[in-house]
């Protein structure tokens, strides 16, 4: 049992990446017997989770939101909470230093000034986020955030990463030894869904005879939703397409693409959804995509989207093809002809036939036992160093 003091440089909770894969840390650490004081930005859902403790830096007066990725108004919010988390760390005593994202530094100078050891929780390598969400040209901002990087992982007595190119990457840099891989394979689906709601989500968004593709997700670029669109304008109009993730602003780029490809018609754009209701449109879908065309970690939602039951499709890219292989998933080229005959097989039995083995292998490989297990060993790494 250990008192942990977690640094989260997000909008914790927000239905979305990296805020998922803090949550069911949070939850593993929890159910492992430690208490959690989680410092994070001042705007999020509060959850309710045994052992957990949210303090929220300042900042709420200016900023009300955070997107996705690098940007200014993280870099000002990221301030305040270095020195919401020195003043914890200050007046109270930690076992360990648990950070997310680009907290990576903050824990690095905490852990030298305090001697508590660090374990860095990698989702993705900072050069490449810069890159991925053209942050900057710069080779100088990129080589100081490849020096913070590479601090962060030497000094980090263990480092969770969640994908194998993460743990490639970081293993050049830092003793491989530290690194845990821990794919975000946990999620909160029901092991039964409700009947009346299940009937009344299919009854929205399917009709008779059509063929339902839904994708859930963030509408950044790299996701590869205007290939997506692309595709699906070369599909029959037995297809329908449901998005559900987005800004309003990339809701609109979205519905304007669809009205000039012809397609808006069979184009259902739904925007958030509480991470409850994801389920139930999942189970009401024929097949599911992910259309990345970018990065190199694998998207979170890939996991859920193998453990549906459901015919996945997806870009024959390392993002996804470090975990998916041709048994579980139909890979396709970026390309959106490719792309759309990946779709049109996914339709018929061998889309059945993926769907089943992809099931099969999530009951085999990925466990809430398995979830756990990782998860201590990474934390051995940095108690037992």
């Amino acid at each position: 049992m250990m008192k942990i003091l977690m640094i989260a440089p997000e909008p914790f909770f927000e239905p979305r990446g990296t805020p998922f894969s803090e949550y069911f840390r949070i939850k593993s650490l929890s159910r492992l017997g430690n208490h959690i004081d989680l410092v994070t930005y001042p705007v999020g859902e509060n959850k309710n989770i045994e052992n957990l403790r949210i303090f929220r830096s300042f900042g709420s007066i200016f900023v009300k939101s955070v997107k996705t990725g690098p940007s200014p108004i993280k870099l000002f919010l990221d301030l305040f909470l270095f020195f919401r988390a020195f003043r914890r760390i200050l007046f109270h005593k930690y076992d360990l230093i648990h950070t997310h994202e680009e907290a990576n530094i903050m824990g690095a100078t905490l852990s030298k000034i305090f001697g508590v050891p660090h374990l860095y929780d990698m989702h993705s390598s900072l050069v490449q986020q810069m890159e991925n969400f053209k942050f900057s040209k710069s080779s100088i901002i990129k080589g100081i955030f490849r020096n913070i990087e590479k601090i962060s992982l030497n000094n980090a007595r263990s480092v969770i990463v969640i994908c194998k190119s993460l743990f490639d990457y970081a293993a050049k840099i830092t003793d491989k030894n530290k690194l845990t891989i821990i794919e975000n394979f946990i999620d909160d689906s029901p092991e039964k869904l409700k009947k009346d709601l299940l009937e009344k989500i299919k009854s929205e968004i399917k009709k008779k005879g059509e063929i339902v593709i839904t994708y859930t997700g963030t509408l950044e670029t790299y996701q590869g939703i205007p290939m997506l669109l692309e595709s699906f304008a070369n599909l029959d109009k037995r297809f329908k397409l449901i998005l559900i993730g987005g800004k309003k602003s990339q809701i609109e780029n979205i519905r304007e693409r669809s009205f000039n490809l012809g397609i808006s018609d069979r184009v259902l754009l739904l925007g958030r959804k509480e991470p409850d209701e994801i389920p139930y449109y999942l189970e009401s879908s024929d097949i599911l995509v992910s259309p990345r065309i970018l990065g190199t970690n694998i998207p979170l939602k890939v996991y859920s989207f193998l453990k549906s039951g459901k015919p996945l499709v997806a870009t024959d890219l390392y993002t996804h093809t470090q975990t998916l292989t041709p048994e579980i998933s139909i890979l396709c080229k970026p390309e959106p002809k490719e792309f759309a005959e990946g779709i049109k097989i996914a339709s018929g039995q061998k889309g059945k036939k993926i769907a089943k083995q992809a099931r099969e292998f999530c009951n085999k490989n990925y466990s809430l036992e398995r979830y756990d297990k990782l998860v201590n060993d990474a934390l051995k790494k940095a108690v037992n160093f």
